[in-house]
């Protein structure tokens, strides 16, 4: 299949161009990614319904990828639970070649289709559980491979790639395709492509915890209380809420260890 993310970038000549041109030019491309994501709100929005259903019911979210794509995906795997307070074993994050290759490449790991779910079944992925596969171009054997065995054994899967007409969509219940067209440097995917993967795999996320009600309001109340910023974020959070002067609501924070239960709390005995 032809690869828009493989194809000719508009720019030539980049060698030549000052520091100033690079800059505005890499920028310009940039600027036309979140409407690229915006074209595919409608399939996100198919897939976080589906997947919000699955984790309610005691599912978990994995992302597969390889390379930038895997990397990605254990980013925001790995953000969920200071973020909001979930069990770490909620979403989980998998790259072709394992944890090693999340600093280094990993020659031809991304090549065999059935690592994957080797690498999924040390898990005991069953079918409560919703698998998305992440590959900028749609083709990636680890990903695609990864997802024809979901649907062998009854796995929910989405998608996220950049070319229309993939064979990852084509193998995925719930496919998201951005297509953000060619890279400023031809090829380089870690860029247009890997921003718009980004931008989506903060859409599932963040509403699939607002949708577990890991949000009240606009706050982050089950966030882990990990470090000085998050204390002081905490305690404004709990003085908002019950009227306490910010000592008073650290204090309360410090005894009971979130916001949500230092609310809950002040409510009881208020």
């Amino acid at each position: 299949m032809d690869k828009i993310t493989e194809s000719a970038s508009p720019h030539r000549h980049l060698e030549r161009m000052s520091v100033a041109d690079l800059l505005k030019n890499i920028n310009a491309e940039d600027r036309t990614v979140p409407l690229a994501v915006e074209k595919a709100i409608p399939a996100i929005e198919k897939l976080v319904t589906a997947l919000a259903a699955r984790v309610k019911e005691g599912g978990r979210l994995f992302y597969i990828g390889a390379g930038t794509s895997g990397r990605l995906g254990i980013l925001d795997a790995s953000e969920c639970p200071p973020t909001y307070g979930v069990p770490p074993d909620l979403v989980i994050g998998l790259i072709a070649g394992g944890d090693g290759a999340i600093r280094r490449s990993v020659e031809h790991a991304e090549d065999d289709p059935a690592q994957a779910w080797l690498d999924l079944s040390q898990y005991h992925i069953d079918k409560q559980d919703f698998v998305v596969g992440i590959a900028a171009s749609g083709t990636t054997p680890y990903v695609v491979g990864g997802l024809h065995d979901c649907q062998k054994n009854g796995v929910l899967t989405g998608c996220i790639t950049c070319n229309p007409g993939s064979p990852l969509a084509a193998i995925s219940d719930f496919p998201v395709e951005v297509i953000v067209g060619p890279e400023f440097v031809t090829g380089s995917t870690r860029m247009k492509a890997g921003t718009a993967q980004k931008l989506v795999l903060n859409m599932i996320s963040t509403t699939l915890m607002i949708q577990l009600g890991r949000v009240q309001d606009n706050r982050m109340v089950d966030m882990q209380l990990s470090n000085a910023k998050l204390l002081d974020r905490g305690a404004k959070m709990v003085a908002l809420e019950t009227g306490l002067v910010y000592q008073e609501a650290m204090w309360l924070l410090r005894q009971h260890g979130s916001v949500r239960a230092a609310v809950h709390a002040f409510n009881q005995t208020g």
